[in-house]
């Protein structure tokens, strides 16, 4: 069975995910330390903790519009207050009762979760599933004003290690990737995301 775990950069207060945008969306958050516009709030805007994930999707930030890569400083609270509100993109028999079920809560959906396939360094599919999270207009200004703790471009590093796998010098490439690890759920979000077992937290009262 596929695994669904969060993996990702984090301390006891933060969580790091990673966007990809055209330079003058990127450029001007890390600069600010946060979104201000061209960056629109009324679209949903997707975070993911792979790194490598998104170096797949954005074709290491070579894809039109997905020149810049940010590492997106949140704090754990605000990472968390989206999972409890996220509603899985399809009807996954381990989170709802029924079609009809899923039909309902995702029509009323602020933020959506999706699981899509881990990469490796070098951009094949993994076994394992990772996590994005789709925030929505409804909740997008709690991300930008009051998740938001620092935003770092990464564009240098990606092209380094880009350069470095290109090189065949694959140990060195990987050297330089985020230290990601298993992010701990409480028992309720692994059973409201649908995810796998992974270390557990108390439940919060």
């Amino acid at each position: 069975m596929r695994t669904r775990e969060i993996r990702a950069c984090y301390d006891r207060d933060s969580i790091t995910v990673y966007q990809a945008y055209a330079p003058e969306i990127g450029v001007p958050a890390a600069r600010n330390g946060t979104f201000v516009p061209p960056f629109s709030r009324s679209r949903m805007t997707w975070i993911k903790p792979s790194f490598l994930w998104l170096m797949a999707r954005s074709d290491w930030a070579r894809k039109p519009g997905q020149e810049t890569i940010l590492a997106v400083r949140i704090s754990r609270a605000g990472w968390e207050e989206a999972l409890g509100l996220a509603v899985p993109t399809d009807p996954d028999r381990r989170v709802f009762r029924s079609t009809e079920d899923w039909r309902r809560r995702f029509a009323k959906a602020v933020v959506h979760v999706q699981w899509d396939p881990e990469r490796s360094l070098h951009g094949q599919k993994l076994e394992a599933r990772s996590i994005q999270i789709g925030l929505s207009r409804h909740i997008v200004d709690r991300y930008v004003d009051d998740w938001i703790l620092g935003i770092e471009d990464l564009t240098p590093l990606v092209r380094k290690i880009q350069g470095l796998r290109k090189a065949g010098r694959t140990p060195q490439a990987r050297a330089l990737l985020p230290n990601e690890r298993p992010y701990p759920l409480t028992a309720a979000l692994v059973a409201h995301l649908g995810a796998s077992e992974q270390p557990v937290t108390p439940d919060r009262a």
